[in-house]
């Protein structure tokens, strides 16, 4: 019986871990499919809760109608946000939710951001030492600090940041900005962390 050429032993556990991370990646990836499916069911089921008591033998109501009520009652619009005479009650319990993905064959996901009470964001690097966001880094004063930050300060002078680092490195995992007033300060410091993050590792153009 010949032994295996160790050559040929090591490509074949190479390629083995090359799958094996692949494999890895779609899980991840397909699991956080399933919890935006679970959300958008959650959402679903409200909406047919809502309609369910407008339909009956004793009342009826068109289509048009039907809609037009359920809409209002479950969907807070842009335009209601940004009215003058919004209040801050309304504003509770809000979250605008993005992710930000490498673009590459795996589609790794890189971060993810939230916009908390039309007040709060955090930002969260997944794998921040891979990430390698650093508060003194060139890149991260020019793009995120000047590029977003020190801009959005100008006319708005209550912003407050504060970073999260990861164990006992320098790698910043978590941002956390308050007093955020528009989503076009939201729009602004997304872009600059989807700049951020092709300057360093894993983000495509």
């Amino acid at each position: 019986m010949t032994s295996m050429d160790p050559r040929n032993h090591n490509n074949e556990v190479e390629k083995l871990s090359q799958i094996l991370t692949i494999i890895q990646n779609l899980y991840e990836k397909k699991k956080e499919q399933l919890e935006e499916i679970k959300e958008e069911i959650e959402e679903l089921r409200a909406l047919l809760n809502f309609m369910k008591p407008l339909i009956s033998n004793h009342s009826f109501s068109t289509a048009d109608e039907l809609l037009s009520k359920s809409l209002s009652h479950q969907l807070k619009t842009f335009d209601h946000y940004i009215s003058d005479d919004v209040s801050e009650e309304s504003l509770k319990d809000t979250d605008i939710k993005r992710k930000i993905f490498s673009g590459s064959d795996e589609d790794e996901l890189l971060c993810l951001l939230h916009y908390y009470d039309y007040n709060r964001i955090e930002i969260k690097f997944l794998d921040p030492l891979n990430r390698d966001i650093r508060e003194a880094s060139a890149d991260f004063i020019n793009i995120f600090l000047r590029g977003a930050l020190l801009r959005i300060k100008e006319n708005n002078p209550n912003l407050e940041v504060e970073y999260k680092f990861y164990k006992f490195t320098d790698k910043i995992e978590i941002i956390h900005i308050k007093n955020v007033k528009s989503i076009e300060e939201y729009d602004l410091i997304t872009s600059k962390i989807r700049d951020l993050l092709a300057c360093g590792r894993g983000l495509n153009q």
